[in-house]
């Protein structure tokens, strides 16, 4: 039986004991390595490129170049396009985790998480789970969006009624199985639904689509405890 190739992870932060630490705790996990270290946004972007790493833990705020226009960068970049960003923050109000997500990061963790959270959303999001925590995620962008201009009810142009459905719970934190249960569809079908729909928004992935889902109205700041 072949084993799965370790998931290579690159570390960014302008934090020389903070990135030894992580590197420490990825490397004494089993199936992950540390393939580089970044101190600032711009040398992540480049290491991203040379690395070949799968996923990059990305700090918010660098010097020079910050983890979100970073992010921004490596999401646009063809090449790059099964990289995936997970960004760590200092706070989880942290309004820029929100501009992080838009960018084309797959999920966030604040810096003070547990060591073994951290591991568990390196292998989540290396796998493809884009949105890590949907729960605190979703309450995130409520909190930000609450201040804004009140969006439209009517859902994103060119989606269908049962695609504006899948979307509203996306952006409620369900997973593809309970989208499902909610439906009345099967678990195929629901995701089904789900790539459709990012094909159709041009979403990176499933964080982009719970910002949509707020932003276009399907779900409503505050209305559902997450």
């Amino acid at each position: 039986m072949t084993e799965n190739p370790a998931i290579r992870v690159l570390l960014a932060d302008d934090q020389t004991l903070v990135r030894a630490a992580f590197a420490m705790l990825v490397d004494s996990a089993p199936g992950m390595e540390v393939v580089a270290q970044a101190a600032n946004g711009r040398e992540a972007v480049e290491l991203a490129r040379t690395s070949r790493a799968d996923l990059i833990v990305m700090d918010i705020r660098m010097p020079g170049m910050d983890g979100i226009t970073a992010t921004r960068l490596i999401a646009a970049d063809e090449d790059l396009a099964g990289v995936k960003v997970l960004v760590l923050t200092t706070y989880d109000t942290d309004d820029h985790v929100v501009e992080a997500l838009r960018a084309g990061a797959s999920g966030f963790l604040v810096k003070d998480t547990r060591p073994a959270d951290l591991l568990d959303a390196i292998r989540v999001v290396a796998a493809g789970d884009a949105l890590l925590s949907p729960g605190p995620t979703a309450r995130l962008i409520a909190r930000v969006l609450r201040t804004r201009e009140a969006p439209s009810t009517g859902g994103p142009d060119g989606l269908s009624e049962r695609e504006c459905q899948v979307l509203g719970l996306v952006g409620r934190g369900l997973n593809n199985a309970e989208i499902a249960e909610s439906l009345g569809l099967s678990p195929l079908t629901a995701k089904t639904h789900v790539s459709r729909i990012m094909g159709k928004l041009g979403a990176r992935d499933r964080a982009q689509l719970v910002i949509i889902a707020y932003e276009s109205g399907l779900v409503v700041p505050g209305s559902h405890a997450l």
